[in-house]
């Protein structure tokens, strides 16, 4: 074939020649990613509107992992004092099982003098006495004067166990109690660091207004709740309220009453129960405390804590709470109105009752 028509030969790319052409694909690639394909991996802007319900969202899990979190403490704080009972009743036992120790050691002791030691008194003085348990056969060969005093050492002794048995488990549960606080945190923590990226990404004029307005977020007012307690101090009295629900306050619930209104405009920390700032179960804890009534700490056990009540026969006092998992709780002011620790981005603040869906109210005084 004439060389005229050979097909040329097609070099293979080697060296600095290949790293080079590497480099330029590369870099075509990626600017035709940033001009294609960029833009759609760019978190979306969302208006005020859908920031608002996104955080409202998150508030409310927060809310719901928060008072897990609050449940599980109680829970934990109850099982350590129980650890540490027991651990106290097993020092006291072990300190009665010495002094009986000591008794049979003078008993030992006079029996050496006059001519051996009894061999279960021996058992029973070694490092190792609950191997007389093993050996009741041997009790038979104990003296009179000895039977009533080895009695009472075995039975110290199988006490011990038992309460040492039951300070084991009791530890056991605080340790499980205590690895479900770190979830529920981790899991509170989570969703308010996301609820305050979405809101730090918004105007400052319009972060103001979401935390101010209706909602999860609280009632009226400015977002330092400073409006809503001068009005409520200015405007309505405690008369007020109880002719605005049809009934008369009782002591106790108008001293809780009183501490709440004392609390408006402190603020909200998931996890506190005042004085200086709550979350919602604490603050109607705190309120009831202060009218000498025991709350539990959590709003599925407040909302057991009373009398069931129906919306249409709601008195001051009584705690109004709402969503399906009855994650949020509030007091009952009168007028449809309720004092409430709302969320991290609003203080304890005075809101209508119906701006979150109602699930339930009791009556506790």
């Amino acid at each position: 074939m004439p060389a005229a028509h050979r097909k040329p030969r097609q070099r293979s790319l080697s060296g600095s020649t290949a790293r080079t052409a590497a480099t330029l694909a590369l870099a075509s690639a990626a600017t035709a990613t940033a001009f294609d394909g960029g833009a759609a991996h760019a978190e979306p802007r969302l208006s005020p509107t859908e920031v608002k319900a996104k955080v409202d969202k998150l508030y409310q899990e927060a809310e719901v992992a928060t008072e897990k979190y609050n449940g599980a403490k109680e829970k934990a704080e109850k099982a350590q004092k129980k650890v540490d009972s027991l651990q106290d009743e097993a020092s006291r036992r072990t300190e009665a099982l010495n002094s009986q120790r000591q008794k049979l050691g003078a008993v030992a002791a006079a029996q050496y003098r006059t001519g051996g030691v009894d061999p279960a008194v021996q058992l029973l003085l070694s490092s190792t006495p609950d191997r007389y348990l093993d050996e009741a056969a041997l009790a038979d060969r104990v003296g009179t004067r000895q039977a009533a005093t080895v009695s009472r050492v075995r039975k110290a002794l199988r006490e011990i166990d038992q309460v040492r048995e039951r300070a084991d488990g009791t530890l056991s549960e605080l340790r499980g109690k205590q690895r479900e606080l770190e979830r529920q945190k981790k899991t509170v923590t989570k969703k308010l660091g996301e609820a305050k990226r979405l809101l730090d990404r918004l105007d400052p004029a319009d972060r103001t207004l979401i935390s101010g307005g209706s909602g999860g977020s609280g009632g009226s007012g400015g977002a330092d709740g400073s409006a809503d307690a001068e009005h409520a101090s200015r405007a309505t009295s405690r008369d007020d309220l109880a002719a605005g629900s049809g009934a008369s306050t009782n002591s106790r619930a108008a001293a809780a009453i009183s501490y709440a209104r004392g609390a408006l405009g402190s603020p909200y920390v998931w996890g506190a129960t005042g004085p200086n700032a709550f979350d919602c179960s604490g603050l109607t804890q705190a309120a009831y405390r202060a009218a000498g009534v025991s709350l539990p700490r959590t709003t599925y056990a407040q909302i057991n804590a009373g009398q069931r009540v129906p919306k249409s026969q709601l008195q001051p006092g009584d705690l109004v709470f709402f969503y399906s998992g009855i994650s949020h709780v509030g007091l009952y002011i009168g007028n449809g109105q309720m004092i409430h620790a709302p969320n991290p981005s609003a203080p304890v603040r005075i809101a209508p009752i119906d701006e979150m869906p109602f699930a339930g109210a009791t009556r506790v005084a």
